[in-house]
């Protein structure tokens, strides 16, 4: 008579590290979020229109410095017109620039967050950038419709460039925070420079001329800094055979990847020596 053999059941290992790290991205998420809610409601309030400040404040920039451009006739060589060239241009620029501007100064007023066990700096500085990169988006997306439902731009020729062209553009903006802002915490003349620096770099951003009417010197200077390539990038997108682009989308991946390693070294190092006791 023949022993009848049960099979022994078989245990399996639960994959530790891939819960582990799905565990850790939902906290953080759920950190971010009610950082974010928190930023917009210091920031903006319950009052008069609220959280529509965050796209409506950067609208009024770009609305103020395109009538500005249409009165006074500003002239870029081209026969894009010219709201649709400050319109490309100067929402490119707030997208980059604003994110620095409010990455600065943000771990004093967050400070007594630094307690809670999940609250991390880099935390509090992607709520920033999230909600800056939110507003200058639906900005840029609010007044490109509008202006083509009154026939003042035409629709983007190349949508896929277009975003190419705006994603690349906040990655500069992410990369240039994450370095800025930690620095800023170490010596206060960071933070005293970069408004000033910011005011030299919004002549030469791109925003006001197209690379290929410069003269060929000039061109060679400008196409060094990283976010004339994602204007020109976003302006080709837009505009296509109207004018010659010039910019490289390896050299400003290139450029952001290393800032972002830059800045996350300096963010590792204000948590770890204590900078912000």
């Amino acid at each position: 008579m023949q022993k009848s053999t049960v099979p022994e059941p078989q245990t399996t290992v639960p994959m530790m590290g891939q819960n582990s790290l799905w565990q850790s991205f939902r906290i953080q998420q759920r950190v971010i979020g009610a950082l974010l809610m928190r930023e917009v409601l210091t920031r903006f309030g319950r009052h008069n229109i609220g959280f529509l400040w965050v796209f409506v404040e950067p609208m009024i920039f770009t609305i103020g410095v395109v009538t500005l451009w249409t009165v006074v006739d500003v002239g870029h060589g081209s026969s894009i017109p010219i709201v649709a060239f400050g319109i490309t241009g100067y929402s490119s620029v707030l997208l980059w620039r604003n994110m620095p501007g409010h990455c600065i100064g943000a771990i004093e007023p967050n400070r007594t967050l630094m307690f809670h066990r999940h609250v991390k700096v880099i935390d509090v500085y992607m709520a920033r950038l999230l909600l800056e990169a939110v507003g200058a988006t639906i900005s840029f997306m609010v007044l490109a419709s509008v202006a083509t439902v009154f026939n003042w731009m035409q629709p983007p020729q190349d949508i896929l460039l277009v975003m190419g062209g705006w994603l690349m553009t906040a990655w500069f903006g992410i990369s240039v925070s994450l370095l800025i802002a930690p620095l800023s915490e170490k010596s206060e003349v960071v933070h005293k420079l970069w408004g000033p620096f910011t005011y030299i770099l919004f002549p030469l951003s791109g925003a006001g001329f197209l690379v290929d009417i410069l003269p060929q010197s000039f061109q060679d200077f400008v196409l060094w800094l990283p976010m004339v390539h994602g204007i020109e990038m976003l302006r080709d997108g837009y505009f296509g055979a109207s004018f010659h682009a010039h910019y490289s989308i390896a050299y400003m991946a290139t450029f952001c990847a290393l800032l972002t390693l830059l800045g996350l070294a300096q963010v590792r190092d204000i948590s770890r020596k204590g900078v912000l006791d």
